[in-house]
């Protein structure tokens, strides 16, 4: 049996690798506070939603995902100081994709509460 692909455990995955390497860039301009915020909080919203997929009950899973989005809100807040700050580099497509994935998180959370 084919094992179908999880959309949004791969987009938080890709993400977080990509805030990696953001934060790797951060850290070689010494921007070593954001980059420990931004690091922990933009690769705990996959971690967050990969716990849910062993979730012990529905509300349980709902709950995981309410704590994904919470880390998306603090991403987001991280890459807006960036994106606003001067010297620091682009955030733009970072912000996009976090985007992309709160509309993606807030539609499950919604759905599966209506189940």
């Amino acid at each position: 049996m084919e094992d179908k692909e999880n959309v949004i455990v791969t987009l938080t995955f890709k993400f977080a690798l990509e805030i990696i390497k953001y934060c790797e860039s951060l850290q070689e301009n010494k921007k070593f506070v954001i980059a420990n915020q931004l690091l922990k909080s933009g690769t705990s919203v996959g971690a967050n939603i990969r716990e849910a997929q062993n979730a012990e009950s529905k509300a349980d899973f709902i709950h995981k995902f309410k704590i994904s989005a919470k880390e998306i809100e603090e991403t987001i807040y991280w890459l807006e100081l960036c994106k606003f700050s001067d010297n620091y580099p682009n955030a733009d497509e970072l912000i996009d994709q976090v985007n992309n994935i709160s509309r993606i998180v807030n539609k499950i959370i919604i759905t599966s509460k209506q189940k």
